[in-house]
């Protein structure tokens, strides 16, 4: 069951280790182990003040917004929300829009050249970042109250839309199919190791049996080996490449059993330190709920009101179909 409760821990938790990670973005996993992040930081990366979220949450923020106020999902409306972000600073933690991965803008960019909304997003290979899976959370939660969770054909050619319209790449299609299927098993009530195993169990039937995404499916063989959570932190990658993004993620979220350490693990293992602690958060808040986020963080959250708002605005547009 997905309530309002849950919505607005999803987002809060996903922006909460988004501003965890801002200030040590691209900082190399040596150099954290020497000095750890052990909560909320200031300046750093962008010189941004603590709580300071990025476009990780506001791109989920316009996508919620566009969702919401239309009570469906346009993505040529969505991305007019983005290029608002991208050009006017909208959506934003201190009206400030200071970080845009290259697909993302290359793809904003496109939309405003006339570029039909789902040929926006690349897709090859070789821009099969993060930029979509970080901001895949609304779909998950607009497809788990419209219909539950099931997912066949078309529910999938949804959230591979949503990727699309930034994001092209097949990893990038089934990261996010990946991600959405684990959260409706969270949603249904399911403890979090067991939910992403039933994910990944579904995810699994689907992409290994179609055709057109055999060579891609075969990039994310290590997260389907029943050893994957005993992987040494080494081993783990922690960069802007999509696969990598989604494995760091789960591997924290199996690793940890609270709010609070799964964040600073996501975010100590350096690098991409925003976009893998709110793919992680998001997910762990969605299950832990609001009330493991701790308090002197929240405290400090950028627009922290402003961010239930638009949960609570998208919850009770959706509501109804529950």
């Amino acid at each position: 069951m997905l309530t309002q409760k849950n919505v607005i821990s999803m987002l809060l938790g996903h922006a909460m280790a988004d501003a965890v990670g801002v200030p040590v973005e691209f900082t190399k996993r040596v150099v954290l182990k020497l000095n750890p992040v052990t909560g909320i930081r200031e300046h750093g990366t962008y010189d941004q003040p603590a709580g300071t979220w990025s476009d990780d949450t506001s791109l989920t923020v316009a996508a919620m917004e566009s969702m919401a106020r239309l009570k469906k999902i346009d993505y040529a409306d969505i991305l007019k929300n983005f290029w608002d972000w991208y050009t006017e600073s909208k959506f934003t933690a201190t009206d400030d829009t200071f970080d845009c991965g290259n697909t993302t803008s290359n793809a904003i960019n496109n939309f405003k050249k006339g570029i039909t909304p789902l040929n926006c997003g690349p897709n090859q290979d070789y821009m099969a970042g993060n930029g979509s899976l970080m901001r895949i959370s609304p779909v998950a939660m607009y497809l788990y109250m419209t219909q539950g969770n099931n997912f066949d054909a078309e529910t999938f050619e949804t959230v591979h839309n949503f990727s699309r319209i930034t994001h092209g790449a097949g990893n990038c299609l089934i990261a996010c199919g990946i991600y959405c299927l684990i959260a409706a098993e969270i949603f249904d009530g399911q403890n979090l190791k067991t939910a992403i195993s039933n994910g990944l169990n579904k995810a699994e039937n689907f992409y290994g049996n179609r055709l057109e995404f055999e060579d891609d499916f075969k990039n994310f063989a290590r997260l389907f080996d029943k050893n994957f959570a005993n992987l040494f932190e080494d081993e783990i990658n922690s960069s802007g490449y999509v696969v990598d993004s989604l494995e760091a993620a789960v591997w924290c979220l199996l690793n940890t059993d609270n709010y609070k350490d799964l964040v600073l693990k996501a975010v100590n293992l350096g690098r991409d330190t925003d976009t893998i602690g709110a793919i992680a958060g998001g997910l762990a808040s969605a299950f832990y709920g609001v009330e493991q986020i701790p308090a002197e963080w929240l405290d400090v959250l950028k627009k922290k009101d402003y961010l239930i708002q638009v949960a609570t605005d998208f919850y009770k547009t959706f509501e109804i179909n529950i």
